[in-house]
């Protein structure tokens, strides 16, 4: 597969070729390193670039209000949505979600009462 039609697929897409890789024996984390290699190439990189038009749209709206906690903001804007579809792809399976993001099972479940997902 080209990594043009790669970037053009969109995350559910990119889940069926994960999987279909899988099936194929192929380990997960070279799934993800091929996936990851294919986008940081590509000139588009949309998570990053959301981010810093979200900041500098924050920024811009400050109007010379103070900032405290802007790190722990950001982090929690992306940590719930990355828990919640990842919960999602793996069916609710904790352990599989815990796996995939590098956790420890007890870390992954304190994050997911953290957010409401428990």
């Amino acid at each position: 597969m080209s990594n043009n039609s790669l970037n053009n697929m969109d995350i559910s897409e990119k889940q069926s070729v994960a999987e279909q890789s899988q099936a194929e024996q192929i380990p997960m984390a070279e799934q993800l390193q091929a996936v990851g290699q294919q986008e940081q190439s590509s000139s588009a990189q949309p998570l990053r670039n959301s981010v810093e038009a979200a900041l500098e749209n924050y920024f811009t709206h400050l109007d010379g209000q103070p900032v405290t906690d802007l790190y722990q903001m950001v982090l929690a804007e992306v940590e719930a949505p990355l828990l919640e579809a990842v919960m999602r792809y793996t069916g609710d399976n904790q352990s599989q979600a815990s796996e995939l993001l590098g956790l420890n099972r007890g870390t992954l479940r304190k994050k997911l009462k953290h957010y409401g997902f428990l």
